[in-house]
Order: C-alpha cells, then sequence, then structure tokens
C-alpha cells in the first residue's frame, strides 16, 4: 500500500502497531487513516475510538479480509468514510484517500 500511496502523490506514513499509531501524535497533516479492522488481536475499530477520544478527526478508511456484517456495522458505525474488503483494487483505496483529501 505504502508504494501504490506514493505512486499517486500521496505522503503515506506506516506503523509497525496499533499502539505505534496511538503514540505518533502528529495528526494535523493527515488527510485519513487507513486502518485494518484486525490489528494482530487488537481491533481496528478500537483504535480509531481511541484516536477520536485524543481529539483525532482524520477521515479512517478501514481495510478487512474479514468481511461480516457485524465488522461492515461497527466500521461504519464509528464514523469511517470507506470500508474496502480484501482483496480491493487499488482504485478503490485511491479514490478513497483522494475523497478524504477533499472533505
Amino acid at each position: 500500500m505504502n508504494r501504490l500511496l506514493r505512486g499517486y502523490g500521496f505522503n503515506a506514513t506506516l506503523f509497525d502497531s496499533a499502539g505505534a499509531l496511538l503514540q505518533h501524535g502528529k495528526f494535523d497533516t493527515a488527510i485519513c487513516i487507513v486502518l485494518d479492522i484486525d490489528l494482530g488481536g487488537q481491533s481496528g475499530i478500537d483504535v480509531r475510538r481511541s484516536l477520536a477520544e485524543q481529539g483525532v478527526t482524520a477521515p479512517v478508511i478501514y481495510i478487512t479480509g474479514n468481511d461480516s456484517p457485524a465488522n461492515r456495522a461497527a466500521a461504519l458505525g464509528s464514523g469511517c468514510i470507506a470500508y474496502l474488503t480484501k482483496p480491493f483494487a487499488a482504485k478503490s483505496l485511491i479514490e478513497s484517500v483522494a475523497r478524504a483529501g477533499i472533505s
């Protein structure tokens, strides 16, 4: 994803863990945050909620390889601008990020 986003002119910052993302603290220039629903034992939806509690207002795009009605409802309920299921087309991600940048 990093290569794809950079190829379209977006500056991407990758994080090794949910904890690293939560400790980042520099979200004022982010046009969006791309979160996987499953972050290796932690929920991307819970991470999104923690970010919101910290006052982070950047739009969120969820990606998941584990689509379910419950995951979809929780993601949409947490306030995401896109919910992409793996494998997704590169165009879907780029369009979602671009839309976040103009909102």
